[in-house]
């Protein structure tokens, strides 16, 4: 078997290893010179540069890491060629040691697959969470757990063949990564690709709330649940004064904003499928924490909060962040991915200050009052000129962070650093 990897990033490391091990005849292709150096090192076969046709030629199957949009040179020659292309998910997942679940979505993934593998470990079912969370999957084929939570990317889904978890969720379907996918239908085919495989006792939940997510779950042949972050839907689980119910337990809720609820909700019906008991599930919800750059309180003094959310980078979870506070002042920008920007300011917004190289778009998506700044710690800045008493400073970009930062990370924590400065120079 002659395979090509294309990527030399975390998980096109890991899929060379894993077709090594296999036996495969294996080439690693990236444009970066520097990116290949430990491949060949080493002993693999690798290509960098400008893209050539002719490295196609006797390859049986092309393993495609997320850094290749599927409109590019090297996916859409293959394509042509009649090469078998498979992303390092589904590469992984044919070798994993264990039963399987996934989950999917336009935000809140990785929280809800964090908590589904959380209370699979609370409740004595070993797990291991991986896939576009961070770990690749790739990897795992000699990892000792019962259970691997996979969180799959739409970029991953687009390259599947035999995927199929046990349980797969969708937690909402909003426009994104049109960049790679190039529209939004084929976005929301890529992540609808999830159960595609998933029969009979395979279970699929989906979020209610979302009519992307109701409508990529439309064409489900598997057994299906639906959940809510507001109420009970029918024949589904959700919110009810204060709690829900899963198996024969009632669970507290530790917070009441639809979409933790709809993620905590959506987490527990899933390792209960998995395994999972109602006495670990219960736990997990009763200690759960939002995470880092997921509305993360920062600062707070003379009556203003100040709050991360760098991890909202599209207009869908910029949106739910700002709906969930009243008098908004939000600092929207970074770098657009090609989206619509006009929906990323709820009617909670009272002034939008639009930063970095999309700060201009952000400008004139919304119907609020907008200034324009450079970069976010002049948007800071103009938060503490502009905020008052009662208001929430709230950074959801709306966008990638990369015209000015690495990751979202160093965006949030930049922002931490910002708004300590502001607090203690007063």
């Amino acid at each position: 078997m002659r395979t090509l990897i294309l990527g030399a990033a975390v998980s096109g490391v890991a899929a060379a290893h894993l077709a090594a091990r296999l036996g495969h005849e294996v080439a690693v292709y990236d444009r970066s010179s520097g990116a290949v150096s430990g491949l060949r090192d080493e002993g693999f076969t690798v290509h960098s540069g400008t893209w050539a046709r002719h490295r196609l030629n006797d390859v049986d199957l092309v393993v495609a890491s997320p850094g290749f949009p599927e409109g590019s040179a090297p996916i859409r020659e293959a394509l042509d060629a009649g090469i078998t292309i498979v992303s390092e998910l589904e590469f992984g997942a044919r070798h994993l040691p264990g039963r399987y679940a996934a989950v999917t979505g336009t935000n809140g993934k990785t929280t809800t697959t964090r908590l589904i593998t959380d209370m699979l470990n609370a409740s004595g079912v070993s797990a291991i969470a991986a896939g576009n969370i961070g770990t690749p999957v790739c990897g795992l084929s000699d990892a000792s757990a019962a259970v691997f939570v996979l969180e799959a990317s739409s970029f991953q889904l687009r390259f599947i063949e035999e995927f199929r978890p046990e349980a797969a969720g969708i937690v909402n379907i909003a426009d994104d990564h049109l960049d790679w996918h190039g529209t939004t239908d084929a976005y929301a085919r890529a992540k609808s690709r999830i159960y595609e495989n998933m029969t009979g006792d395979d279970l699929l939940v989906f979020n209610v709330d979302d009519p992307g997510a109701m409508t990529a779950s439309a064409g489900a042949t598997c057994r299906t649940t639906p959940v809510s972050g507001t109420g009970v839907p029918v024949d589904g689980v959700g919110p009810r004064n204060g709690s829900f119910v899963v198996g024969d337990r009632q669970i507290a809720l530790p917070t009441l904003d639809p979409s933790w609820v709809v993620d905590l909700v959506m987490a527990a019906v899933i390792a209960h499928s998995m395994g999972g008991t109602e006495e670990g599930i219960s736990r997990v919800v009763a200690a759960f924490d939002t995470g880092p750059h997921r509305r993360r309180t920062v600062g707070a003094a003379n009556g203003i909060t100040w709050i991360d959310d760098s991890k909202a980078t599209n207009p869908h979870a910029a949106r739910a962040a700002a709906a969930a506070y009243e008098s908004v002042i939000l600092l929207a920008g970074g770098r657009n991915k090609g989206l619509d920007l006009s929906t990323l300011a709820p009617e909670t917004v009272r002034y939008v200050i639009a930063f970095g190289e999309a700060g201009p778009s952000v400008a004139e998506s919304v119907t609020q009052p907008v200034t324009i700044v450079a970069d976010l710690a002049s948007a800071v800045q103009a938060a503490d000129r502009i905020a008052r008493r009662g208001d929430t400073v709230l950074l959801a970009p709306g966008c990638a962070s990369f015209d000015e930062f690495e990751s979202y990370a160093v965006r949030g924590d930049r922002f931490a650093a910002l708004v300590d400065r502001v607090e203690t120079s007063k």
